[in-house]
């Protein structure tokens, strides 16, 4: 039995929850405490604050509103990526926007879920996440390969991701693995302005907008899986 319990501390994730209405914040807290692997230590009704809160409780895992008062979700995303970059920030917000989820892809949040997914699909992401996976929204996803799909022409025309360098789908590969410009800094031993003049250079080569765009050509083109193994050999 001890053995038993030892294996369930050791594989429990530590979530906090970010959200400025407090009757949806017991709704999750009262869904996912229900959860063995997941323990609720700590909610909170603000940006700012959730920034803080991060250093007091240490969380794996954060499910961040976006519309927060004193600061949004893509501001306390970035702070507590930069003081705690092993927390992982899934958005849960009603925003499908493209232009919302670049922006908390570039924050730095690992994931992106719409306020109406389903308990297992929530479930399921913060686990995910958790694990170091990336998470996207079905509805999410689909629009993005929509825009992708029309991106592709000018993609392959260039080349597609055979006319970058090993080094640069390296670096697009760790993008797709839902990694931030400071994450692939540190990994690669290289400075974040010298990553973000590599990424400019990236996206001009293989013909998207943002930094969405490159994590789902990355993930189309087979790059993360080849990134991610050339990091852990290195």
């Amino acid at each position: 039995m001890d053995h038993q319990q030892e294996g369930r501390a050791m594989n429990e994730i530590k979530l906090m929850l970010v959200d400025d209405h407090e009757l949806f914040r017991t709704g999750l807290r009262r869904l996912l405490e229900t959860e063995p692997d997941i323990t609720i230590v700590g909610e909170v009704g603000d940006g700012w604050t959730a920034q803080t809160l991060v250093e007091e409780v240490s969380p794996d895992v954060v499910l961040m509103d976006l519309s927060l008062p004193l600061a949004n979700g893509i501001v306390a995303t970035e702070a507590i990526m930069r003081k705690s970059p092993d927390v992982k920030v899934i958005i849960l917000t009603m925003h499908e926007e493209d232009h919302r989820v670049s922006q908390a892809i570039e924050a730095g949040a690992i994931g992106y879920l719409l306020k109406s997914a389903s308990a297992a699909e929530l479930t399921t992401a913060v686990r995910s996440a958790a694990a170091g996976r990336s998470v996207l929204d079905a509805a999410v996803t689909g629009k993005i390969l929509d825009r992708y799909r029309q991106l592709t022409k000018t993609a392959d025309a260039s080349g597609g991701p055979f006319s970058l360098t090993p080094k640069e789908i390296e670096v697009l590969g760790l993008v797709g693995a839902g990694l931030s410009n400071s994450q692939i800094a540190e990994r690669l031993g290289y400075s974040q302005s010298t990553i973000k003049n590599r990424l400019s250079v990236i996206f001009s080569k293989i013909g998207v907008e943002d930094r969405t765009q490159a994590a789902i050509y990355a993930l189309t083109h087979g790059l993360v899986a080849q990134a991610t193994e050339v990091a852990a050999s290195a």
